[in-house]
């Protein structure tokens, strides 16, 4: 996948990473590190500038945020909702409420946790979809979407530019990050999971 990558970003320079940014929204397991990294050391032995870079970076972001924001907007609370009423919800035990909690929490935390996600690996663009889901007001959700896009495409740029042809370095660094924030929200989601089982079995017991 690597050497596709760079292939399309030496054929279609900023419109290429404009691109692949977007897919890498839309589809996490395409590494944006390559992409960012890449497109800074390219800046060393072309005519690409490393503002040009984070500016196609951070517009594929945003179309990419878009599209998941708008399936969360399909998928909504009230349809998740029905679902969950259903015979879904009750083999995983949840029920409508939990949704809304879940929609409710997030429009108070909202600002703050797609500015804080959209600087992780995998969850930067996953967050897009609950944002649409909780009905975020869509220029919110583009201010911080662009504030935190622009954050994570800056850092490796310059980290590619800086590191110049030993750029798959950096990549082998984030690529040691990515794993261990993998690993981390494994643990945070097996344990919420158990938390929330015994609290949902212990309330029926009652």
């Amino acid at each position: 996948m690597q050497d596709w990558i760079i292939n399309i970003m030496d054929d279609f320079g900023y419109l290429g990473i404009s691109m692949l940014i977007m897919l890498e929204n839309i589809f996490p397991p395409i590494p944006s590190e390559v992409i960012l990294t890449f497109g800074g050391f390219m800046t060393t032995y072309t005519q690409l500038h490393a503002w040009g870079v984070v500016v196609a970076s951070t517009i594929g972001s945003l179309l990419g945020a878009v599209v998941l924001f708008g399936v969360g907007r399909i998928l909504s609370a009230e349809r998740l909702g029905k679902i969950l009423d259903g015979r879904i919800g009750q083999i995983l035990h949840f029920r409508k409420e939990d949704v809304f909690k879940a929609c409710d929490w997030f429009n108070s935390k909202g600002k703050s946790t797609v500015l804080f996600c959209r600087c992780i690996p995998i969850v930067r663009s996953l967050i897009s979809i609950p944002a649409g889901m909780a009905n975020m007001k869509f220029g919110i959700f583009m201010l911080f979407t662009t504030i935190g896009s622009l954050i994570w495409n800056t850092v490796l740029v310059i980290l590619g530019v800086v590191a110049s042809a030993s750029w798959e370095k950096i990549v082998k660094g984030t690529d040691t990050f990515t794993q261990i924030t993998i690993v981390v929200l494994g643990v945070i989601f097996l344990i919420c999971a158990i938390l929330f089982i015994k609290n949902r079995f212990l309330n029926k017991e009652k």
